[in-house]
């Protein structure tokens, strides 16, 4: 049975009438199918009408969904030949962040991303997406391994932050991050990231520092989650939708400062309607991004990025 976000309830009501009418048909006792068809093309226009309209805070929502595809899904319909990679070489391994190499339309790719787990078992194995420092330093053995090879990475955002644990502090969190960035400005091969869902904190910009940055329509990208901010502006976290709209988060904002490079058009209703769909609009930004960097050498590979993320700085004010 589909499940509703709380705005959704309008399109919930008319698809449970649509439900109740199939099996109405199907006992033969009636004709509905006239009815069937008027409340299906409703049910479309107001989908449609919702999700033309979102709100800041109701696309944070909709970038949080657990139906949402995730990490490995993306990973099943964009690679064949995948193998996995694990360990970080100095602590342990972390399944908050997922890497290995394998072929993307044929040709060979890195690809490094977040899972947070479909499952209460999963989400747990996961650690919700939240990676400990072992997760960075392996994005950043497997990033430098796929640049001494010369295959271009593919990096796949979806996190609320990095895991913020006594232990992962003891552990050394902070310089993780900053080595993990550090590898991506230094890589010569390109890459390129997409933002499929939450894209939070220096646990997200750890492994999107690519030259490309791509995200899905509905995604959010921020420095901070919302009830965060409000928690320190306001210190109510219920002003965490009045906070979301402030910050400027979606990928629309994004777009026209600069911070991303392309918006990925989601299914109506959102990627969680149609995870195929999404999957298959994604995989064509990615190979068209790739194409447009595959031409520069190794130097050019790096000045770009560079350049990229100097005038985000320059131009943001």
């Amino acid at each position: 049975m589909r499940s509703y976000l709380d705005f959704e309830k309008p399109v919930g009501e008319l698809e449970q009438k649509i439900e109740e009418l199939r099996a109405m048909q199907e006992s033969g006792d009636v004709s509905v199918a006239d009815e069937i068809v008027r409340l299906e093309a409703k049910a479309t226009q107001t989908l449609t009408e919702l999700y033309d309209n979102l709100t800041p805070w109701q696309k944070t929502q909709v970038a949080r969904w657990p139906t949402r595809p995730h990490c490995l899904d993306y990973v099943a319909g964009l690679m064949t030949e995948f193998t996995p990679l694990a360990g970080d070489r100095k602590f342990g391994d972390d399944e908050a962040i997922l890497g290995g190499f394998g072929r993307f339309r044929g040709d060979s790719v890195c690809i490094i991303g977040h899972e947070k787990g479909s499952t209460t078992e999963d989400r747990l194995k996961h650690n919700f997406g939240m990676a400990r420092p072992e997760g960075y330093r392996k994005a950043a053995r497997l990033m430098e391994m796929a640049d001494r090879f010369d295959i271009p990475i593919l990096s796949l955002i979806d996190t609320e932050g990095a895991y913020p644990g006594i232990g992962a502090e003891e552990r050394g969190q902070a310089e993780a991050i900053a080595r993990s960035t550090e590898a991506c400005l230094a890589l010569g091969v390109p890459n390129v990231a997409v933002i499929i869902g939450v894209g939070g904190s220096g646990g997200a910009i750890a492994v999107a520092t690519a030259n490309r940055v791509l995200m899905l329509e509905h995604a959010f990208y921020s420095v901070i989650s919302p009830e965060g901010a409000a928690s320190i502006l306001w210190r109510d976290t219920s002003k965490a939708q009045e906070a979301a709209t402030s910050m400027k988060i979606t990928a629309q904002d994004l777009a026209r400062f600069g911070v991303i490079d392309q918006i990925v058009t989601e299914p109506v209703g959102g990627a969680h309607r149609n995870p195929a769909t999404t999957i298959a609009s994604t995989a064509e930004a990615i190979a068209n991004a790739l194409d447009e960097l595959k031409v520069l050498d190794r130097d050019a590979v790096r000045q770009q990025r560079r350049d990229k993320f100097l005038a985000i700085g320059r131009t943001i004010t």
